[in-house]
């Protein structure tokens, strides 16, 4: 058993788990005065009900393809192509992030601008807010 979280760190980790990754949790934390690990910080995240993806401002390949109702593969195109901005994650997974998506969406690439001018816009602004 750890260090017991005290009333300020959790009202600090509460302010930012939906905003921040745990890495980035951890390291404002650290600037506070406090010592928790990314590790820490993410079991802490789950054992309060919080995800440890912020829920506003990213997105998986996979997250985008299932919305968008096409294979996953064609997200990961995009990315390659350079026709939708991400980060990588790992080696074949990427995170897209919300402003980047909707950057995307208001102007497509050339060669599939019919294509993304038949997708459904509730189903854009259910992506990009």
């Amino acid at each position: 058993m750890g260090i017991k979280w005290d009333e300020n760190e959790l009202a600090t980790l509460d302010e930012m788990a939906e905003m921040y990754t745990p890495k980035q949790i951890a390291f404002r934390l650290k600037r506070r005065g406090y010592t928790r690990t990314a590790s820490a910080v993410t079991r802490k995240l789950y054992s309060l009900g919080y995800s440890t993806r912020p829920v506003l401002d990213n997105y998986s390949c996979r997250e985008i393809a299932k919305n968008l109702c096409v294979p996953p593969s064609t997200v990961v195109n995009w990315v390659r192509q350079g026709w939708l901005k991400a980060k990588k994650r790992c080696v074949n997974r990427y995170q897209v992030k919300s402003r980047d998506l909707k950057l995307f969406f208001n102007n497509p690439p050339q060669p599939i601008r019919h294509r993304i001018a038949a997708i459904d816009p509730q189903v854009v602004r259910y992506l990009v807010g």
